[in-house]
């Protein structure tokens, strides 16, 4: 038997703010938003209970933004990996996601030797956008 992988938590600022926006970078809704906890989940992910592991096990994980009083001040040690489909314009992906408020960040990474760029939601936390994958 194994577990579902069944949130991703992310502490910020502003949880709102924060569900909103990756709603908005990954066509997702927000489908819970008090000022202690906001998420956001896949568009078409069934809501109702699941009565099959099954069914359970295959809908998708969803994000949870939750505030916390310190602020951001290291590299992640964790982050998400976005990646367009061969079909989609990568740069275009990342001009939308800058226009969103995603800035273009250095941890490390030698951007011509590397086939991701690496971006920051509007409270630092580092995000990769990979090349183009149909898998």
């Amino acid at each position: 038997m194994a577990l579902k992988w069944y949130t991703l938590v992310v502490d910020c600022a502003d949880p709102q703010a924060q569900a909103h926006w990756w709603a908005e970078a990954l066509d997702w809704q927000v489908v819970y938003d008090t000022p202690d906890e906001a998420v956001a989940i896949p568009k078409g992910i069934e809501e109702d209970p699941a009565t099959d592991v099954a069914d359970w096990m295959a809908r998708g994980q969803g994000l949870v933004f939750v505030p916390v009083p310190e602020g951001k001040t290291v590299k992640n040690r964790l982050h998400i990996d976005l990646a367009p489909h061969t079909s989609q314009d990568r740069d275009a992906e990342i001009a939308r996601l800058e226009a969103l408020g995603a800035t273009r960040v250095n941890v490390g990474q030698d951007d011509d030797q590397v086939s991701w760029t690496v971006l920051a939601d509007p409270e630092g936390n580092e995000f990769c956008v990979l090349s183009s994958r149909d898998r």
